[in-house]
């Protein structure tokens, strides 16, 4: 969570910081959760009873999106892996809870002004800072520290697993002297080809394969479906933009884009009075009028010392980050435009804009034209929404839903609750089509509400019972399989008659492959299992060749071990290898901790 939030930080221009330390439980305000974490959405799984709804799983992918973590295009296929790290995260929730691990509020409110990533130039905490990065990260200041909370809770967790995890001494340097070893040896390759004649499949081999793999040849519970889909993108496409449209937009995004100011300030009080004030910026206004560069004027009226010399140029600044006249007359120039006289707290001011951050028109062409697209349907979207809500409910049929909102009917090839593809597999599609209603009562589904621009209804058209499928239908996936063993097992057949005659001192006259003193690490072309074979055979002694096989995908490599050496020591590398060791000793005790919740625990998915 952190993480994403400090993704969208380093892309921030520099900014005039503008507040006060703001402390503790004042951050959190009363802000409403309607909406967001717990709601009563559509359930996606169910972890020991509790319920991961559809509406936290979206909030997660798009968080993910949003801190730039994965692309857009990338978000359907994002789902699964966000949903497996829900339920990981709930059932270390879960465990923090039974075992009593406690955050204090008082702890939260500490760590949290502490954080670097809500500090501003001076190291003290922002409170404009943290709720602006929040919103860029998808957080609301309470969701935030909820997801804080349980964040720190895991950690807990996970700190006292590794703790309880060490090496000794002596494994250590074990460890180091293996891990500075190095190996020479020789290889040969046997392949499929090597083989004097292909292995025969007989028919008795064939059915005793697909007795003893049966559940490999299952077909789960299928159904066929038809459906329609309302694309909001889809009716956007439809849609022609003009130039003057897309200008207009472009124009409008100016009021709210980042921009580099300068400012001319005139203060007020104890060396000249408010109206004496105004008399000097009229005077500049006047000059401006008549051609004089306002950065000359700046270095000359201006009573801001830190940014007269420079121009009077405050850097890039967002919205609120200054006070509100100064911000309103800020975001209302154009580029290169000059404000009103503006009086703040601290004087009177002249604003000029010398640069929207915002990229060239020509570049936000396409992106502009999908907005604007997207803002023309948007009324025509929500009416066909609920027409498609009316309709289905009534309808005995998907066609004439169909026609009537101009939408396409599609149809399904056998699919089951595992296989589903595309649109089939967004979270909430198959429990609708293996409901009751829908299955059994022949019923269209409910509007499924796929995002926020996408709405489905389905309807099943054939169902079958799951089953094993007969080995005729199979016949072709079975005999490969039968064919791969016994190819398999005759090479390592071949292979076990070669080394025997390799070990009782003959030469079979291969063109052996050399791999001269190779580490464990080394960079080498050779598959990982011949390496792990070759660093897995005894030490070589009396200037023997010590032999063995590795079996690497449909080939069977020789390997002949010649020298073992111990390798030069390296501090460097070995305190690297031992804080690696101790990471993986620690990994392992945290994934062992989160296998054993999930084969406990009572997790269900529609």
């Amino acid at each position: 969570m952190l993480q994403s939030i400090r993704d969208r930080s380093t892309s921030w221009g520099a900014k005039i910081l503008v507040g006060a330390v703001v402390v503790t439980m004042a951050l959190f305000g009363v802000e409403s959760l309607v909406g967001l974490l717990g709601s009563d959405g559509e359930e996606v799984a169910k972890v020991n009873g509790e319920p991961i709804t559809r509406q936290q799983l979206e909030l997660q992918v798009q968080r993910a999106i949003r801190s730039g973590q994965v692309p857009p295009e990338q978000e359907r296929q994002l789902r699964a892996q966000m949903l497996d790290a829900l339920i990981g995260d709930r059932l270390l929730a879960q465990y923090a809870e039974e075992g009593g691990l406690h955050l204090s509020e008082a702890q939260l409110d500490q760590l949290i002004v502490t954080l670097p990533e809500f500090q501003d130039a001076d190291g003290r905490f922002d409170q404009d800072l943290f709720r602006n990065r929040l919103a860029s990260a998808g957080f609301t200041p309470l969701a935030f520290r909820d997801q804080l909370r349980q964040d720190m809770k895991r950690r807990q967790i996970q700190q006292g697993l590794a703790a309880s995890e060490f090496s000794l001494p002596s494994e250590q340097a074990r460890l180091a002297e293996l891990q500075r070893q190095t190996r020479s040896f020789h290889h040969y390759a046997l392949t499929p080809a090597d083989l004097t004649q292909a292995p025969e499949v007989s028919e008795a081999d064939l059915q005793s394969y697909y007795e003893a793999h049966g559940e490999d040849y299952q077909r789960p519970e299928q159904v066929k479906l038809a459906y329609v889909v309302l694309d909001k993108q889809a009716m956007a496409d439809e849609v022609e933009v003009g130039e003057s449209a897309l200008h207009e937009a472009w124009q409008a995004e100016a009021s709210d884009a980042d921009r580099r100011v300068s400012h001319i300030m005139v203060s007020f009080g104890d060396e000249r009075t408010r109206e004496e004030a105004r008399a000097r910026l009229e005077d500049v206004k006047t000059q401006l009028a008549e051609g004089k560069d306002f950065a000359e004027l700046a270095a000359e009226y201006s009573d801001d010392t830190s940014t007269s010399d420079e121009g009077g140029d405050l850097g890039v600044i967002s919205r609120g980050f200054f006070g509100e006249a100064f911000e309103e007359a800020a975001f209302a120039l154009q580029q290169g435009q000059v404000s009103d006289i503006v009086e703040t707290d601290n004087g009177l001011h002249l604003i000029q804009v010398t640069e929207l951050d915002r990229p060239p028109f020509e570049q936000a062409r396409e992106r502009l034209k999908r907005q604007v697209a997207m803002q023309r349907v948007r009324d025509d979207f929500n009416d066909k929404a609920q027409q498609l809500i009316d309709q289905s409910f009534a309808a005995e049929d998907l066609a004439s839903v169909a026609d009537s909102l101009g939408l396409e009917r599609q149809e399904s090839d056998w699919v089951g609750r595992g296989q589903a593809e595309g649109v089939l597999a967004e979270p909430g599609v198959m429990r609708q089509a293996f409901s009751p209603d829908v299955l059994e009562e022949g019923f269209n589904s409910e509007v499924i509400e796929l995002d926020e621009n996408r709405r489905m209804v389905l309807r099943v058209l054939d169902h079958r019972e799951a089953t094993t499928l007969p080995l005729d239908e199979v016949r072709e996936d079975v005999a490969a399989a039968v064919e791969s063993e016994k190819t398999r097992d005759a090479l390592q057949s071949r292979a076990d008659e070669m080394l025997a005659s390799l070990r009782s001192g003959e030469s079979l006259g291969l063109d052996w492959q050399r791999a001269e003193s190779l580490s464990r690490q080394g960079d080498s072309q050779l598959s990982q299992p011949v390496v792990e074979e070759a660093f897995r055979l005894p030490h070589p002694e009396g200037g023997e060749t010590v032999y063995g096989r590795a079996a690497d995908g449909e080939r069977v490599v020789l390997i002949g071990l010649e020298s073992v050496t111990a390798g030069e020591a390296n501090e460097q590398i070995e305190s690297f290898v031992a804080r690696m060791a101790q990471q993986l000793r620690s990994q392992s005790a945290v994934n062992g901790l989160q296998t054993y919740l999930r084969e406990q625990a009572d997790i269900t998915r529609p």
